[in-house]
């Protein structure tokens, strides 16, 4: 066995740290070379102190995969590695391969980084074209095994024309494109291996389980597998382990179990439990998807529950946006529900709290309640007799003490490694009324207190809550234990972020009060009141969070392009294609006769396989359009495929023309004007195909509409990791372009309605809309086809 010097680290508490999963560490020093190996590159990496799981994976096939013939040059690989500039396995195959070519001979940076694709991104686009080429070639393969068709396969495929793809938006996009190829999944799709069941070991009368089941590979095809059956949950019989009372784990007692399964009839019961003291962002759809999307999976129910005990930062516009936005998402709450419906169950579980000797008032202040916890020290209150704290938790109730002077804290442990058990507050005094319960209550539960009780009481089987609560699990079991309540099943996974935003609600509560936006609902934001308004839609949201998974990995922000590939892949299929011009250039038509107008057919969906009139929309054509000015120049180029002096291009859905003179303002240098003559015949064929919109009837300008354009709202990835992250806002984030011209279709437009304004982007009619002013919102852009035709 390895022989440990006393003052270091041991390798297992090493190896978990740079994000190994347990199994894999224990594993690992029963291997005295791999333990060796693995240690020695931990400290040559300089992380001793962790990493995340990725790095610390690559880690782990360097210490057993290394070439022995160059070792010497194991130190430069790891600084790849620590600075991400080798990210990936296939990054570090090619590395391997590289190094045991050379040995230990010295090498060029240059040669080596191009060996294994250092800086090398492919374009999602190119991944993509990849993907859609892959599936028509396998096509008839994949339509006849569905659902059962080998991913692998079709990932290597990818790989092998794109080694350097990102591995998660290949299987992101293999993903879209075989649900999109398939549709949903049939009954016989969603057949599974039997099962054997657990034989039951009588052993005591209470029953316990283990919260982290082994992963498998069903779970790669189907997230929620990773949760237990109720009746796998509860029958499962094990000891109960004590260590102090830290329960770590469900353990119910037969008749505990009974009168669950018997009160919920064995199906799934999940919560979303939002505070109303802000708009829910996009985070929270991936708390949504997880517990409402357990709850149909699994043909249960789950609740709404507003988790309402801090009355200072609720209010009822925040209220009625969560129901609102909640069936907006596509999902149906069970029951609508509010942990004030529960206030006097908890209060007098509080007092029963206090009876059992597992709950005191105390008098410390704040400041001094920090300090205690700090240097893990007893309140001077601790002790105080049982009928004391009973009397003066009453006196707290009817109002007799004053805010701040008094807490009802429980009395958990102070000697704990877990920060959240020392004597958490459970009550507080607060003289603000209640947006739900009024002024009823003068003290209010903490969530650490009434979350748990209330999932018991609700009888929830699955309580499901992001990483950062996984410390407080400790907490949870005490309390419920301590009060003798049924517990509920308790599960972590990984919270969403996605770069260039801030999710923080105190951070989105400052940017909307101090005005740095539009309000909650600005489409800068990823509040999803502001997607919707930025014209995303739900079930593109949906997806995206679908495609990123649930895990209990802590993964690093989520880039916002794979958010923009969903919303494009939706948008695609479903906006209406059509013209406008955000900044108008005059080209004036001089051999069409002035006043003479012609409508011509646009089609609204030109890839459209059968088409009919409602495939088609109308546009006027007459002797004076405009094209964008990004579209016009006075020196031609090879890879230029706008207009220019001599040069013709083809109007989208009209004919081609020929700049044949330009007319400059005093400064001889500003373009204002462009003459030009059409070809009737069509005979000309210009490379260039440019949109336009022309005067309906002469003298009368087009539909004037004003356009938002909206960018990142942050210019940093992660801008909640900014000291200042307000000096970081992108000045550029909201553009209004206030004079742009419409074709005459738009003018019916209503809020909500969604287009793709052709080689521009994705956009929808604002709520600021009038029947005077049309108001657009860019979605998202098109990838690049605007600069590769406009520039």
């Amino acid at each position: 066995m390895v022989v440990e010097d006393d003052n270091s680290e041991k390798p297992l508490d090493l190896f978990l740290k740079i994000g190994l999963d347990e199994r894999t560490a224990r594993n690992t020093i029963v291997n005295n070379k791999v333990t060796a190996n693995l240690t020695a590159v931990i400290h040559e990496a300089a992380l001793t102190n962790g990493c995340n799981r990725t790095v610390g994976n690559l880690l782990y096939t360097v210490a057993t995969k290394f070439p022995a013939n160059a070792l010497v040059h194991r130190p430069t690989l790891l600084r790849y590695i620590v600075s991400s500039k080798i990210k990936t396995p296939a990054q570090l195959e090619a590395a391997f391969l590289f190094y045991s070519s050379i040995g230990s001979e010295n090498f060029e940076l240059k040669e080596f980084e191009e060996s294994c694709g250092v800086d090398i991104n492919v374009p999602i686009e190119d991944i993509e074209r990849t993907v859609n080429e892959i599936f028509e070639e396998n096509k008839n393969v994949i339509l006849g095994q569905r659902y059962k068709t080998n991913v692998g396969d079709l990932f290597g495929h990818v790989r092998k024309r794109h080694p350097w793809a990102d591995p998660k938006i290949v299987k992101q996009l293999i993903d879209v494109k075989l649900y999109g190829l398939l549709g949903e999944k049939t009954a016989a799709d969603d057949e599974k291996p039997s099962r054997k069941k657990k034989e039951k070991q009588a052993k005591t009368e209470s029953i316990a389980m283990d919260t982290h089941p082994p992963p498998t590979s069903e779970e790669e095809l189907n997230p929620f597998l990773i949760f237990p059956q109720p009746e796998e949950n509860f029958k499962v019989h094990t000891e109960i382990i004590f260590s102090d009372r830290p329960v770590l784990r469900v353990c119910n007692t037969r008749e505990m179990l009974e009168k669950h399964l018997k009160a919920t009839g064995g199906r799934v019961f999940t919560r979303f439990p939002p505070e109303p003291n802000g708009y829910l962002h996009i985070g929270h759809a991936k708390a949504m998807f997880v517990s409402f999307g357990l709850a149909k999976e699994r043909d249960g129910c789950c609740y709404l529950r507003y988790d309402d005990t801090n009355p200072e930062a609720e209010k009822k516009e925040y209220i009625d946006h969560i129901e609102e936005i909640v069936r907006w998402m596509g999902w149906e709450p069970f029951k609508v529900t509010y942990t004030s419906d529960y206030f006097q169950d908890l209060y007098d579980l509080a007092v029963e709290l206090i009876r059992r000797s597992h709950a005191y008032v105390d008098h410390q202040t704040p400041e001094e309640i920090k300090e205690y916890r700090e240097k893990k020290m007893n309140s001077p209150w601790r002790d105080r007799p049982i009928a004391e704290s009973l009397e003066v938790f009453d006196q707290m109730r009817r109002g007799m003490i004053e805010e701040g002077k008094a807490t009802l804290r429980m009395k958990q442990d102070m000697q704990s490694d877990n920060y959240n058990m020392y004597d958490l507050i459970a009550y507080r005094i607060k003289f603000t009324p209640h947006p739900h319960s009024g002024d009823k209550w003068c003290i209010y539960p903490s969530y650490d207190y009434s979350h748990c009780i209330v999932d018991s009481l609700e009888n929830i089987t699955h309580s499901l809550c992001t990483l950062e609560f996984e410390t407080r699990r400790a907490s949870y079991y005490w309390l419920i234990d301590a009060l003798g309540l049924y517990q509920p099943y308790v599960w972590e996974y990984s919270r969403l972020n996605v770069t260039n935003t801030v999710m923080s609600k105190r951070k989105l509560n400052r940017l909307v009060t101090e005005r740095w936006v539009d309000g909650w609902d600005d489409p800068r934001l990823m509040t999803l009141a502001g997607l919707r308004r930025r014209g995303v839609t739900s079930t593109s949201i949906n997806a995206f969070v679908r495609g990123i998974g649930i895990t209990r990995s802590d993964c690093s922000v989520i880039r916002l392009d794979r958010l923009e590939f969903h919303i494009r892949e939706e948008l695609n299929k479903t906006a209406p294609r059509t013209m406008v011009v955000l900044h108008p250039l005059k080209v004036v038509i001089t051999n069409l006769e002035v006043g003479s107008t012609m409508d011509l057919d646009a089609k609204k969906w030109p890839d459209a396989q059968i088409e009919d009139s409602s495939s088609f929309y109308k546009v006027p054509f007459s002797n004076i359009v405009y094209i964008e000015h990004t579209d016009f120049r006075m020196k031609d180029s090879k890879d230029y495929y706008g207009l220019a002096p001599g040069k013709s291009v083809l109007l989208r859905y009209a004919f081609p023309i020929k700049c044949t003179e330009v007319i400059l303002s005093d400064d001889k240098e500003t373009v204002v004007e462009v003459r030009a003559e059409f070809d009737p015949s069509k005979k000309t064929k210009p490379k260039g195909v440019l949109h336009w919109v022309a005067e309906p009837s002469p003298g009368i300008d087009p539909l004037k509409v004003e356009v938002r354009l909206f960018d990142k709202l942050f210019l940093s990835e992660n801008p909640a990791e900014l000291d200042n992250w307000l000096a970081d806002l992108n000045p550029e984030s909201k553009v209004v372009v206030p004079g742009a011209y419409a074709v005459p279709s738009l003018r019916t437009a209503a809020a909500g309605d969604r287009f793709q304004f052709e080689r521009l982007g994705y956009f929808v009619v604002d709520k600021d809309s009038t029947s005077e002013k049309l108001v657009f919102n860019r979605t998202v852009t098109l990838r690049d086809s605007y600069s590769k035709g406009g520039k």
